[in-house]
């Protein structure tokens, strides 16, 4: 059942399912998406003993449009606003542009985030090297990322997450795209992706080394977003205090591991939960 949290600038969508005294595990989709992205994850979590809270970041899924900026500063304090409301502290689970602001969140609400999962994550100012663009999904997925965000395409956007999900697709693959796209073509929507895509992972960067909770990274092989995804992640994992990050690399997969290869993501996140989230989940 959908749920609302009212702050300043407009409302966040959000659902919760397990168990009400199980660890709280919060779950933050990538731009362009909604809490939807999650839909094979949080029931595998639930059942694991976990309660699950899945939220749309601001302008996205069934939260309001029209809030003043998109940065992964203005994500981050909307996810420690979540996690505050529902009785936190909470491991924070964040995707791509999300895993930049749960590096934020975890980094200034230290008292409410025990630890942070980033799925294919941009926590990290990004550079462009000749030697990247000979890497052909990378080309790929940077036109159509530019081309989704210079003209305010879905059929660009569309494009792009067919480089993104390489090989094995969801068996709902067809429901995936013609909800993502009839989200996309409702008023607004696609101007907040055009303005999540234009703000920089400067602000993330910029805390890494502030964060003191243990962090997973999980990058896929295949991801089009890098040239180089392992590099991306060891790099966000040198700038994290020692001995908090540990990177985990799953072969095969795109941009959106949790949603291409579920099983395996939860079988890389059920470990960590079990020594960070408090107390182990109850089956």
């Amino acid at each position: 059942m959908t749920a609302y949290l009212s702050l300043d600038g407009g409302r966040i969508a959000y659902e919760v399912t397990g168990t009400g005294d199980g660890p709280l595990v919060v779950l933050a989709p990538g731009m362009g998406e909604s809490r939807a992205a999650y839909r094979f994850v949080a029931p595998q979590l639930v059942a694991a003993g976990y309660r699950v809270a899945a939220t749309d970041l601001r302008g996205t899924g069934e939260s309001s449009i029209g809030w003043p900026s998109y940065s992964r500063t203005d994500i981050a304090g909307d996810l420690v606003a979540l996690i505050r409301h529902l009785g936190g502290p909470a491991v924070l689970v964040g995707h791509s542009i999300s895993g930049g602001a749960a590096t934020i969140a975890a980094a200034t609400a230290a008292e409410l985030v025990t630890a942070v999962v980033e799925l294919a994550p941009f926590t990290r100012r990004q550079s462009i090297s000749l030697g990247d663009l000979r890497v052909k999904r990378y080309r790929q997925g940077m036109t159509r990322l530019l081309g989704a965000g210079m003209f305010g395409s879905v059929k660009q956007w569309l494009g792009y997450l067919d480089v993104a999900f390489p090989g094995q697709r969801p068996a709902d693959w067809a429901e995936q795209l013609a909800r993502t796209e009839a989200r996309l073509r409702e008023p607004g929507r696609m101007k907040v992706l055009q303005k999540m895509g234009q703000s920089s992972p400067a602000d993330a960067g910029a805390q890494l080394g502030n964060v003191r909770c243990p962090v997973l990274i999980i990058e896929g092989t295949l991801d089009p977003d890098w040239a180089d995804p392992r590099a991306e992640g060891e790099a966000i994992v040198a700038a994290l205090p020692a001995g908090l990050g540990t990177v985990a690399m799953l072969d095969g997969a795109g941009h959106y591991p949790h949603t291409q290869f579920p099983d395996q993501v939860v079988a890389l996140m059920l470990p960590f939960l079990a020594e960070t989230a408090g107390a182990e989940g109850r089956p």
